[in-house]
């Protein structure tokens, strides 16, 4: 067997993700008695939508606390690098029904609007742009590189944008009474969030279900192996990413000659190099085969 696994944990601040929790539970503290006392259907839901993203920023701060602090052990042998990937799914799915259920309430408002005391809107919705806003300036660099920090993130910038509808929103309502404007932006809003969840979720459902990574072909893959000249078949091929950084592959290869242990590990590390700098596969293993009476196929069929 031989194996390759490059190492490239990159540091995230969790005291970040620390400050932006605690300044989203003020604001939504603040917008959700600001909604109920103006009677504003979208300030209610940017409160709903911020609470969500308490919930969520609590699951990527424990995220990553699990993922920096706990290393692998006897027992859980690849750690809890994981625990990230589980983090934005949950994230995701949870934004995508936060926006479902604002929708429908948006289209419940339409029939039924009213008077909104358009000053504690515009005035909470400017605390929203400014709050979270900071919280988006502070976790800017890490969601670069970092699936759950990208959901803390895309959450953190919706929650400032849709703060920047609801000010708008506010305005128009105070200087024009058109109330039912309230709503629209509500449903506008609810849209918004599933587009931009909606990638996250697909991606991090991929990655939970060993998919290989979209930018890799098998086919491909297999190919540059069999250039190696002492190489005759490769098959079972497994590849799969264990987190966003981290690419696996496992497979069978058959040699044309009854080779040495140390050539097969020269080999190996031939075939590691340029896996690694082709297609980003970091982790490699190999099981050497010579006249093996088993199936062939490049992905077996169970």
């Amino acid at each position: 067997m031989s194996h390759n696994h490059s190492h490239n944990h990159l540091s995230i601040s969790g005291k970040n993700l620390l400050i932006s929790i605690v300044l989203n539970v003020l604001i939504t503290v603040a917008q959700l008695i600001g909604g109920i006392l103006s009677g504003s259907l979208a300030l209610i839901s940017d409160a709903v939508h911020n609470f969500s993203d308490v919930i969520s920023l609590i699951i990527s701060y424990g995220a990553n606390l699990l993922s920096n602090s706990k290393k692998q052990t006897k027992q859980y042998t690849f750690g809890y690098k994981r625990a990230e990937i589980i983090a934005a799914f949950i994230n995701a799915a949870s934004l995508i029904a936060i926006a479902i259920f604002l929708a429908i309430e948006a289209v419940k408002r339409f029939n039924t609007p009213h008077d909104i005391e358009a000053g504690i809107v515009i005035w909470l919705a400017l605390l929203g742009i400014l709050a979270n806003g900071f919280s988006v300036l502070l976790l800017k660099n890490d969601a670069n590189h970092n699936l759950n920090m990208k959901t803390a993130y895309l959450h953190l910038l919706t929650d400032m944008l849709t703060s920047v509808a609801v000010f708008l929103g506010g305005i128009i309502m105070k200087y024009y009474q058109i109330y039912w404007i309230d709503a629209l932006l509500t449903l506008i809003i609810s849209f918004y969030l599933i587009y931009m969840s909606w990638e996250i979720l697909v991606t991090s459902t991929k990655i939970l279900m060993l998919f290989a990574p979209n930018h890799i072909v098998i086919d491909e893959v297999a190919d540059e192996v069999l250039k190696v000249d002492e190489i005759k078949n490769i098959h079972h091929v497994h590849i799969w990413q264990l987190n966003e950084n981290d690419c696996h592959l496992e497979a069978h290869i058959e040699f044309y000659k009854d080779i040495n242990l140390s050539d097969f590990d020269v080999i190996c590390e031939k075939i590691e190099q340029v896996l690694l700098d082709k297609f980003q596969i970091n982790h490699c293993n190999f099981q050497p085969e010579f006249k093996r009476d088993d199936e062939k196929e490049l992905i077996k069929q169970d």
